[in-house]
Parts: structure tokens; sequence; C-alpha cells
């Protein structure tokens, strides 16, 4: 096995970090550590509040005022506006004020007009004349709210119907379904391919497209409400794996004519509708079609004025499965030209095309993944995005002129940069953490690549003793692969000793849990387990993201497999380390991480003594068709792959302590998954033990949160540490 040894800090650097004036007598608990906890503020490391841009001004609340960032050390920041003005110019024209700024954006690059809102209302306000411009009453009920700049017109849903209100105050239904089965103006397909959200303002903001889903044909399942004296029930729509799908439709509506124009999407109904984007001159409507098997992909242009399908400009296919997540993205400076982005070449790269979908250049290539396009620069010469060119656990800015194809790293320090791209494209607002850095903010002029940093946060373990964090990689069993791992020894490590350790799994896609971001994104629950004298280990193995679409697949129609096989290659690495007690190794997850735990509980009974398995899909056939048939196919087209994933028929393997928990009105994972499970188990005589939580979904919020990670814990004490 190869360890990881020159792409981060040393352990023997990472001890530099131990400053003398540390307090090893502080020992942070699960109040501290868990969101939710009531101490756990006092420890959040404290970024700038609401950065956003005005323009190419960066600002940022500062107490009761916001504030624009200077672009230079030698400049200071400036004041834009404050509260008391604010509500001094609500007073004057009669309107609610305001307790908090936090609600306050900037809609305008070159306006001095800010958005207010106030419980159910909302205003434009100028504040170079501090007075109210536009007035919104927004219902109450109202949710999915939708602004268009152009035409200062909000898309909102109420129930199940969508609205609109104009600056005039008018309230316009735009659809009028009482069928509850019916629902408009919000995401579809369970949030999948991207979808965010349910409605979408042409770029003028004279029309409106949304989609409308029809689920009356799909089955309603029962969740139940025990909060009432008598328990309620509360049916959901849950389409499981190889059952009926809802039908979608996009709908076109124009305000001025008060008419619906939907777009003929034609049969098969059961199909996803996905990535819609307005073409500029807001005749055509774009969309990525998706058949429900997922592996063929059309990207389609429509009429707006007659829905008719205009044309059919390519299609990609795959033999496991085509997953679009962004729309097409029209070239600023050539409209007849667009941008999509395809894991087509194995990775996530970028492509430009014509109106006729005749590709015209792969703008970006290698061997390695686009993560976020921020956006183009003024002229549309030069576009910027976020990839892990450097590296699958880091992710860095560039800037790539459309012309020559020269890219430019922007971004100056290692670690996970995020970004925001200024009105004009002259500045980047970069926001990173790195293992050892808990957060800087820097503004970047995009022409000199020059970088200012206004903001360093503060560590807040900076005073406590804190367990060493390693990051490292080890080869999978296929001696190519590197599988990235973080190992967090116990607090005041002792070489000579033997530790308990626990594995925290997630392993499913789109999830990465180990980067070179702040302390490799380790847990607050993973800290308090190495404060109690556990080691934690943590490896994402090959089925999650940012490594490339053949990294992802190779799951597909065995989902666990694989995922087992380089969590076992991690283990196997944990047992050659001299303080790792291979006697006392445990695991825990949560959804697909509670899935995996039952994989490695129930395939190597003989290694893991205890687990904790939060929400966690049993049989594939119970989970909702969308991510299920992507990953497993249906369960008539994949018998054996389904028999072979599922965990329900594997209970009479299980030898250790497990302990699941659920939501009682888990809408992701119905809590049918663990009640199969625990069936299985009586049947076959095994016994684990089940932990409910009620009126929670698919994880606990609040300070129950706090609850859930004690009830962890104790189990492992009970049951590991004390071997």
């Amino acid at each position: 096995m190869k360890i990881l040894k020159t792409c981060f800090l040393s352990i023997f650097t990472l001890s530099s970090f131990i400053s003398m004036a540390q307090d090893t007598s502080i020992q942070l608990g699960l109040e501290d550590l868990i969101p939710g906890g009531n101490s756990y503020a006092k420890y959040r490391i404290s970024f700038p509040q609401k950065l956003q841009w005005w323009g190419d001004n960066l600002t940022y609340i500062k107490g009761d005022s916001i504030l624009s960032v200077a672009k230079s050390k030698e400049q200071t920041d400036n004041l834009i506006i404050d509260k008391k003005t604010i509500n001094a110019g609500l007073e004057a024209s009669n309107k609610k004020t305001i307790k908090s700024l936090l609600s306050v954006s900037f809609p305008y690059a070159d306006e001095k007009i800010v958005m207010l809102t106030n419980g159910d209302e909302t205003y434009l306000y100028n504040f170079e004349s501090n007075k109210v411009i536009t007035d919104y009453t927004l219902s109450k009920d109202g949710t999915n709210q939708d602004f268009s700049e152009k035409s200062k017109t909000f898309a909102y849903t109420k129930d199940n119907n969508l609205y609109i209100i104009s600056p005039s105050g008018q309230e316009v239904a735009v659809t009028t379904d009482t069928d509850k089965g019916i629902v408009n103006g919000q995401s579809v397909h369970r949030n999948e391919f991207g979808i965010k959200k349910g409605t979408f303002w042409s770029p003028s903001g004279k029309q409106l497209a949304f989609y409308r889903m029809d689920e009356t044909m799909v089955t309603d399942y029962p969740l139940v409400n025990i909060s009432e004296r008598v328990a309620e029930l509360k049916n959901i729509k849950y389409p499981m794996a190889g059952m009926k799908s809802h039908h979608v439709t996009v709908g076109i509506f124009n305000p001025e004519t008060q008419q619906t124009v939907f777009l003929k999407t034609g049969t098969p109904k059961e199909k996803y509708l996905t990535n819609i984007a307005w073409s500029p001159d807001e005749k055509y409507i774009y969309l990525a079609e998706l058949n429900r098997g997922q592996d063929t992909c059309k990207l389609n242009r429509y009429e707006v004025a007659s829905g008719k399908l205009d044309a059919t400009l390519f299609t990609e296919t795959h033999p496991k499965y085509v997953e679009p997540e962004n729309p097409v993205l029209f070239l600023k400076s050539d409209p007849q030209s667009f941008i999509w982005q395809s894991k087509k070449d194995g990775h996530n790269h970028l492509y430009q095309y014509d109106l006729n979908g005749n590709l015209k250049k792969q703008l970006t290539t290698g061997n390695w993944d686009i993560i976020e396009i921020l956006g183009f620069d003024e002229a549309g010469n030069n576009l910027y995005y976020i990839s892990t060119e450097i590296s699958p656990i880091e992710k860095h800015i560039y800037q790539l002129n459309l012309k020559n194809g020269k890219r430019t790293q922007l971004s100056k320090e290692e670690g996970a940069h995020s970004a925001q791209l200024s009105s004009s494209g002259k500045y980047i607002a970069d926001r990173y953490t790195s293992q050892h850095n808990p957060g800087k903010v820097s503004i970047t002029e995009t022409k000199t690549n020059k970088s200012y940093t206004f903001f360093e946060a503060k560590d807040p373990y900076s005073k406590i003793n804190m367990p060493e964090i390693e990051i490292g990689f080890i080869k999978a069993n296929d001696d190519k692969t590197d599988l990235y791992y973080r190992l967090i020894k116990p607090l005041n490590y002792d070489p000579a000793k033997k530790y308990p350790t626990v594995i925290y799994v997630y392993g499913g896609p789109h999830s990465q849990l180990v980067d070179n971001s702040w302390m490799g994104q380790a847990r607050g629950w993973d800290i308090y387990m190495a404060e109690k004298g556990y080691v934690v280990f943590t490896i994402d193995n090959r089925g999650t993201s940012n490594r490339g679409i053949d990294f992802e697949n190779i799951t597909h129609r065995q989902l666990g497999i694989i995922e087992t096989e380089d969590q076992m290659t991690g283990v196997n690495f944990l047992k050659s380390l001299p303080y790792v007690d291979s006697d006392r190794i445990g695991v825990h997850g949560w959804s697909y991480g509670g899935f995996m735990t039952l994989n490695l509980m129930l395939r190597h009974p003989e290694t893991f003594k205890v687990g904790v398995a939060g929400g966690p899909v049993t049989d594939w056939k119970y989970y909702e068709i969308m991510y299920g048939e992507r990953y497993m196919d249906s369960p008539k087209e994949n018998p054996e792959g389904y028999s072979k994933t599922s965990m329900v028929d594997r209970a009479g393997d299980l030898k250790g302590r497990l302990l699941l928990i659920h939501g009682d009105e888990d809408p992701t994972v119905v809590l049918q998954h663990n009640l199969q499970f625990m069936k299985s188990a009586i049947k076959n005589g095994t016994h684990p033990d089940l932990f409910i939580y009620p009126g929670h979904g698919h994880n606990m919020t609040g300070h129950d949160r706090v609850h859930l990670h004690e009830h962890i814990t104790r189990y492992f004490d009970n049951f590991l540490e004390s071997l």
C-alpha cells in the first residue's frame, strides 16, 4: 500500500500547529460540536455575513451596516447603507421596518436599489432617495418565490398552484388545478438531474416557463403524524423502482396575454424533462430529455409560440446511464453558440455547439472534472469555472479564454475554493479553506490575476488540544486506483496503545467526504469520538464523485459490492497500523452510509463488531425511481442485482451488535426499509436494535441532533470500546 506523504503537510508539520497556549483541560462535547447544540455557535468558523456582489462591489453585513470590501490593503471598506437609515425610509413610507439586514439583496448591478423582505411584505427600496419604489404583498402561504429583475415580477406557489404578482400589486393565478395530485411551479423528478426549482423567467422577464407534474398515477405512500391526539395519516407520492412514475410537462405563461402554451413533449410520458434554458431571443426553450431508462439523453429545442418540437440537436447515450445536470449556456459574445457540459469523454467537460447542434470544439479536456461554471466577463471573451484539475481533492478557479483556449489559474493557495463572479467579470470573490486553513476570502482582479485577501477566519480550536488528522491515499484492489482517506488519531495518542476504531462511511454517488478543506471535512462527531479514545477513519470508495464517470459508474447494477471491497481495502490498511485494535472495529453511516454500514456488518461479520445504520436503504426495490433506476435499473431488468444487494435477505448473517435508527416520517428512505429488515431478522433469529425518532424526516434536526449523536456514541461505548 502506498500512503500519501507529499501532497499535504506531514504529521511532523501538523504538530507545529499545536500552540503552547493550548488548554489541555478543555474537552469539547456534543453540545459544542453538533449543529443544534447549545454551544455550537461558539465554535463555528465566523465568515463575513452574506457576501454578495453589487455590481463590482463585494458587500457584507457588519453589525447593522452593509459595507463594500476594499480592493486593496491601502483602501478601507466603505459603508453602503445601515439598518437605521433603511428603517427611517420605511417609516416615512408607512411600511414595516426590518429587524435584520439578512433579507437585503442587490438585484441590480448599476442601481442603488435593494430588495427587502419582512414577513409577507417585500420592497424594492432606493437607498439614494431612501424611498420604497415598489411594494409587494406576497401570500403568507406563498413558497418557491422567483423574482424577475427585468419585469420586477414575482412568481410563487400556493399549495400546488402557481401565481405571479406584478409591480402593480395584482396577483394572477397562472394555474388553477384542484386535484392535489397535480403540482405546478415546483421542483420535479425528486430534485434529480440538477433540478432545484420549478419556474424559469425568460431573459426579459416577459414570459415564464414552469413545470407541471401530474402525480395522480403514482401510488400514495402513508406517513403518520403521531403528534396529534389521534395519529393522522400524511400521504405522500412515492414512486418506487419499477412502479408507475409521474408525468411532467412544461408550460410557458405570457402575463400580457394571460395564455399558457404547453410544450408538446409527446410520448412516452414517463420520462425526465431537465435543464430548462431560454434562447437569448426568447423564441425557443431548450430541454434535456432523458428516457426512463436514463441511458439516452436528447437535447431538444421547442418553439415557445406553438410548443412544437423544433429540433433534436444531438443525442448522448451510455450503456449504463447519462445524467445531464446543467442547461445549455449561450455564449455572451456569440448567441449563435452555446456551451454544453458532458461526461462523454470520461470526465465532465465543456463543449461548444452551434445552433444546429454541430460540435464546434471541445473547450476543456483532461483527467479532471469541471465542477461549476461561474460566468463570463463583460465582453464574453473569457469564461470562469471551478475544476479539480490540480487534484481530485482540491477545487480551484480558472479563467478560460474562449478564443485561444488558454487556461489561467486564479486561485492562489491550496484547498477547496468556491467563488462568486462580479457582474462585469472584473473581479472574483474567492472563499476557500484547506486542512489547516479555517477560511479566507480574497478578491482577485481577473485581468491582472492580482489578489487581495481581505478576510482570514480564526481557528475556533486554536486554544484547545485537538486530535491529529491525517489525509492520504491507498490503492484499491485493482492496484491502480487511488482511494483517499481521512484518519483521525485519538486525542493524546500513544503509539504503544491499541485503540478501537470507528469507520464513518457514506460511499454513494454525489458524495466526497475527504478533501483538502478545513480539517479534511472531519465532522464534529468524528472529533468527539477521537477525544474519547477512538481512531476515526473515512475513505471515499469508487462510486463517489469528482473522479470521472468510470470511477463513479463502476457500481452500476450492483450497489454496495464494489464500495464494500474498497472499504475493506481501507480496513486492511487500518489493520496494518500497530495502534489499531483489529478486534474492535465498528462502522457508522447514514442514508447510503446506512446501507453501506449494513453491507459491511453483514458481508464481513468477522471484522465488524458494532454498527450504527441511520436511515438505511435495506432493499433498493423500496427506493424511488429516479435515483434507484439510474444506478440499479428496474427490478424486472436486474433481478439478480436487486437480490445480491438486498440487506433484508442478509439479516440472518448478523453476528455483531447493530443499531438501526430512523425518523418515523422519513419521505426519502421510508421507514419500511428498517421494518422489513427487522422482520427478516426476527424470522432468521438475529437481534438488531431499533431506535425511532418521532416527528423527524430523513435526518434529525435541532437539539434532537445532539441526542442522536449521544445515542450513537453510547452504542459504541457500550459494545465496542468495552470489548
